[in-house]
């Protein structure tokens, strides 16, 4: 790395292609295949056309699927990286989740933030004021370490809704912007989405009100091996988690989520 103060994070092969160009989506773009390499400063992607070296400063977030033809939509993981009215979409041979966490990493490590915590506690809201903070990026957790000696890790699977609101913070108008985008990729993980018949959402149900795993035979009316057939395929689509074996089970976020939905339809 040539940069004062600049250090390698990740450097891996892939492929890549830009789908916007100043704001005008492009048509029908195709892969290059090249060298990644990930800095705390800059992206900079490499192939046989050249290279190209994207401050991270420049970039304002990172996007979800952006299938604009059939040669993107054929491939199943790739990042969308958003800067200065570009889009360039990027697939690696290293594992894409890890790849982006370390993107999250690079741009967010160590930066200061302002955060009330807590803001709502018990569905109450806390008259909390706003703090200096610093973040760091770890896989599936975003820890936050608050000036006054606070420290708040917050796994991103177990986010169960995120909203975007504008605030005034110390007397100016701010936005959540790149920790929404990562927010964001948690609650959408724990959105529903799991096609559940009757009985199995009556045991969400029975769960979300506080009866226990051990009591849900008896309280449903139903077979010990039904109940434990249930608990597997729950487990299965990520709805529970299990504590201990014979049989213990605890909601997951996406499993309060469905139970919360369904109490709700009754």
């Amino acid at each position: 790395m040539s940069k004062e103060g600049e250090h390698k994070i990740t450097d891996t092969q892939g492929k890549f292609l830009q789908v916007v160009k100043n704001g005008r989506k492009l048509n029908d773009p195709d892969w290059t295949s090249g060298r990644i390499l990930l800095s705390n400063k800059r992206l900079v992607l490499a192939g046989n056309g050249g290279k190209r070296s994207i401050p991270l400063s420049d970039v304002k977030g990172l996007k979800g699927r952006y299938d604009v033809n059939q040669a993107v939509a054929s491939v199943s993981d790739y990042l969308s990286v958003e800067f200065d009215n570009n889009v360039v979409l990027i697939g690696t041979n290293v594992d894409i989740e890890e790849f982006e966490t370390d993107v999250y990493g690079a741009l967010l490590n160590q930066k200061m933030i302002l955060t009330k915590h807590p803001a709502v506690e018990g569905g109450v809201v806390q008259d909390t004021d706003w703090e200096k903070a610093r973040i760091k990026i770890s896989e599936g957790m975003v820890n936050v370490a608050i000036a006054s000696g606070t420290f708040v890790g917050i796994e991103l699977d177990d986010i169960g809704s995120v909203e975007r609101a504008t605030r005034t913070v110390k007397g100016e108008q701010r936005t959540v912007l790149l920790l929404e985008s990562l927010f964001l990729k948690g609650e959408r993980k724990n959105e529903g989405g799991v096609e559940l018949d009757e009985v199995e959402k009556e045991v969400l149900m029975a769960l979300y009100s506080g009866v226990s795993s051990f009591e849900i035979p008896d309280f449903l009316g139903m077979d010990v091996d039904e109940v434990e057939e249930i608990f597997e395929r729950l487990i299965e689509v990520d709805v529970l988690e299990e504590v201990r074996k014979r049989r213990e089970v605890s909601l997951k976020t996406r499993g309060r989520n469905i139970a919360s939905e369904s109490i709700n339809e009754k």
